[in-house]
């Protein structure tokens, strides 16, 4: 979905303000990059300005919107549903590499980051710059990952095609004073109390009688490209290509709003029944399309139940899911259904921190997945988190150890709460040369540096626990936040030079400290400047 669909990740009501702010000031130094050259303005031609708006600026816009994203409380950050959703993601950043839809020069420009929102609304969003929102609602509501890949395909697509850039170039400086209405308006009437709503209705209402009849089938040009390309790329990577059309019928289903057959030529979308019907006709006549459903795999149940779970739906509904595991039908259900019904009861149970209820539902749950391999590993990955609740990092080791005959997991997630049980045993000592190599590779993993500052402290190594600090701060664009950490490391590098304090300086760290403060400083400044531009615009 284009920029608009921003409306669904605002952040609870006591951070809107805030957000809401960066937004606006965002959008009006938008409009001063979209203004019209003297050229233009005396109505001469340009020279391939077929997008006006140029990479280095669109990734300066969505940083500085992400930037907000990262600091909001219902930003998720769960390395579990992180790791199944990003499995996917990686499959059609290739496919879309291999397609040429993804440029070399996008790929190294562009962010490329998936961020996942606890929010139980069904939504996923594209922000400029490659930077992509995914709500645990849609999740929860997905029966395979073939229906999921279907929409990350598509807000792919939304970035890959620069659609964000094109529509403000067509609707010039007009257009960041409606999308300002109409995100504005949309925080406004997600707040609670009818004259938040009546007051953001209004604002949504006058922003989109701003727009002409030709920027919204420009719009809709857009999704249906975003939708045949996105296709594309999910079928390249290896998906069912039916799970495009029965994700847009749980869609459809979903919103039960203005599909109703009436004034489509008012919409910026295509009507879900259009759309569904274009994507059945895709794959229908395709000889290697498989027939009839598709399976609900063990892995994708529960992950869809985490997903639930993580959306905070609430005491009553984590008590029901509990008590569905219970059931008498559970032994008549699909092997995947089984499993995404014991996953919700275990995680739930957890959640109500009701931890004999959630041992014994994980514990029937490893044994109903123990034929599945992947499943397999997700149910005791969350026997490990549930030990972990329980403060037994003894029995959680126990479960991290591979069964007999099985791979090593290798995963971010086993990693990730094989350092908090590395710490939370006083051993942290094997897991730092892992962890550490791991940020070599990865250095925008924010929560890899956290649990990696975090075994430092554990190991009494301050030094490098205030460097990792710093860098997860660096991850999540918060320059101002990551050079008080570098400050701080090189007092405390100060404080003990040459044996005067208790804490042994490493000269080589110390050395890479004040490297990485310096470049850190370069962007505090820019960022700085930015904004000063913007409040002079």
């Amino acid at each position: 979905m284009p920029l608009p669909s921003l409306r669904r990740a605002a952040a609870p009501a006591g951070r809107r303000p805030r957000l809401r702010q960066a937004l606006l000031v965002s959008l009006l130094a938008l409009s001063q990059v979209l203004a019209p050259t003297p050229a233009r303005a005396q109505g001469l031609p340009g020279l391939g300005d077929a997008v006006d708006m140029g990479v280095g600026a669109e990734r300066r816009l969505g940083d500085s919107i992400a930037r907000e994203l990262y600091r909001d409380p219902d930003y998720l950050e769960d390395p579990v549903l992180d790791g199944y959703v990003d499995a996917i993601w990686q499959k059609l950043l290739a496919a879309a590499r291999t397609r040429g839809e993804l440029t070399p020069e996008l790929e190294e420009r562009f962010a490329w980051e998936l961020m996942i929102g606890r929010d139980r609304s069904v939504n996923a969003f594209a922000l400029p710059g490659g930077y992509f929102g995914l709500h645990t609602g849609l999740i929860a509501i997905t029966g395979s990952r073939d229906e999921l890949a279907s929409v990350l395909g598509h807000e792919l697509s939304h970035v890959t095609q620069r659609h964000i850039a094109r529509i403000m170039t067509t609707q010039n400086r007009q257009t960041p004073m409606l999308l300002a209405a109409m995100i504005l308006g949309a925080l406004a009437a997600s707040k609670s109390g009818r004259s938040s709503g009546d007051l953001g209705q209004a604002m949504i209402m006058g922003g989109q009688a701003m727009a002409m009849q030709k920027q919204l089938d420009f719009s809709r040009d857009m999704e249906r490209e975003a939708d045949r390309i996105g296709y594309g790329v999910m079928t390249q990577a290896g998906f069912a290509p039916q799970g495009a059309a029965l994700m847009f019928e749980r869609l459809q289903h979903a919103s039960r709003l203005n599909d109703n057959g009436s004034y489509p030529y008012l919409r910026s979308h295509p009507l879900n029944s259009e759309r569904i019907t274009d994507m059945q006709a895709r794959f229908q006549f395709r000889a290697d399309a498989p027939r009839g459903g598709l399976p609900l795999r063990a892995d994708h149940a529960m992950m869809a139940a985490r997903a639930r779970v993580l959306g905070r739906p609430g005491v009553d509904a984590l008590r029901a899911w509990v008590r569905a595991a219970e059931a008498g039908d559970l032994a008549q259900q699909s092997a995947g259904a089984r499993a995404g019904t014991l996953y919700a009861a275990a995680f739930s149970a957890a959640q109500l921190n009701d931890l004999p209820a959630a041992r014994t539902a994980a514990a029937r749950l490893r044994e109903s997945t123990r034929d599945d391999a992947e499943a397999a590993r997700l149910a005791r990955l969350l026997s490990v988190e549930i030990e972990l609740m329980g403060r037994n990092p003894q029995a959680a080791q126990a479960l991290l150890a591979p069964p007999p005959g099985a791979e090593p997991d290798r995963s971010r997630a086993h990693l990730l709460l094989a350092a908090q049980v590395a710490q939370a045993t006083g051993q942290p000592g094997p897991l730092i040369p892992a962890l550490r190599d791991w940020v070599a590779v990865r250095p925008k993993d924010a929560t890899a540096w956290r649990a990696l500052a975090g075994l430092y402290h554990a190991a009494n190594d301050p030094l490098r626990a205030i460097r990792a600090e710093a860098e997860a701060n660096v991850a999540i664009l918060d320059y101002v936040g990551a050079r008080d950490r570098f400050k701080a490391a090189q007092d405390l590098v100060r404080n003990n030079a040459g044996g005067r304090g208790p804490v042994p300086i490493d000269h080589y760290e110390a050395s890479i400290i004040d490297t990485r403060a310096r470049e850190n400083e370069v962007k505090v400044k820019e960022q700085a400047e930015e904004l000063r531009q913007q409040e002079r615009g």
